[in-house]
């Protein structure tokens, strides 16, 4: 294991200014004030309101125009001798192998607009926002790419997460329980503000505790996740897979963010430069990914 990250600091995160806590006494501040916090809060971690891009096979709400050209399948080829495994239409899969690349290899950034201080754990970054506030981190990133694609395939009554708060864990039950005269429409915009408080108080044990474990690495899928659950913790995601016609072997490419919340990106493979960013499935008992190391146990599935 290296470079562990810490808990995050509080299960509470304030959204708002300084002179505010966002504590016990919460409770007696107008329901005026906590509208207009999430709604600022909502403004520095996503984009603005979208507009759906035109004629795309998959949607990507926080984008107001898509190009298949900048995708992970269209800029990422895999190994010689190897070949995408078949997805569904409109499964979460074919939508991870859609997301957005940024032009060329530029750097990762913090939520603080502040370099990452290791910048060879990157192969790529994913073109979506980490906003400016210590929210979006590993587990959160993969959460928030699960939602998206919930909310994109207009599956509502899907996009629930371990909040510890049964009564808000789900996006419906969080509108529901929304102060009086807040909108309670399921938009993006409230998908927006849903997510930070899934962000402030779900991370990697509570995500782990809602997972299901594969039975084996030669059952992974794309979208599952290796996790250790935990603090310090860690999740990273599996956004593609590949194989080899004659042999049969399979390789596979991994997503994360990690602390403090950064840019999402496409891994470096360290133990493989001639095959990175993708991996061996054959990689025996530890997974040694750019931050982490995972055992094969920890292979986990939504």
């Amino acid at each position: 294991m290296k470079n562990n990250h810490a808990q995050k600091s509080d299960q509470f995160i304030s959204f708002f200014p300084a002179s505010f806590i966002f504590n016990a006494r919460f409770a007696l501040i107008p329901a005026v004030f906590l509208i207009l916090a999430e709604f600022f809060a909502a403004a520095v971690l996503f984009a603005a309101p979208p507009v759906k891009p035109a004629g795309a096979v998959c949607q990507y709400p926080w984008l107001e125009n898509y190009g298949s050209e900048r995708s992970l399948v269209s800029r990422i080829a895999p190994p010689e001798g190897f070949t995408r495994i078949a997805v569904e239409s409109g499964s979460f899969a074919e939508w991870l192998r859609g997301l957005p690349l940024k032009d060329g290899k530029p750097p990762v950034y913090l939520y603080d607009k502040r370099l990452k201080s290791n910048q060879g754990a990157h192969y790529a970054v994913i073109d979506i926002g980490c906003g400016t506030r210590d929210l979006q981190q590993c587990a959160d990133a993969i959460m928030r790419l699960r939602g998206e694609y919930l909310f994109s395939k207009g599956e509502i009554k899907s996009i629930k997460f371990n909040t510890g708060d049964a009564a808000r864990s789900s996006f419906e039950g969080w509108l529901k329980k929304r102060p009086a005269g807040a909108s309670r429409t399921a938009n993006y915009h409230n998908f927006q503000k849903y997510m930070i408080y899934v962000f402030s108080f779900a991370g990697t044990y509570s995500m782990s505790r809602s997972l299901k474990k594969v039975g084996s690495i030669e059952e992974m899928r794309i979208g599952d996740i290796f996790i250790k659950g935990g603090f310090p913790g860690h999740a990273v995601l599996v956004t593609d897979i590949a194989e080899n016609g004659k042999t049969g072997e399979k390789v596979f490419m991994l997503l994360q963010s990690y602390m403090p919340a950064q840019d999402m990106h496409i891994l470096n493979n360290p133990g493989d430069r001639q095959l990175s960013p993708w991996y061996k499935s054959n990689f025996g008992e530890s997974l040694e990914t750019p931050e982490w190391d995972f055992t094969r146990a920890q292979l986990m599935r939504f």
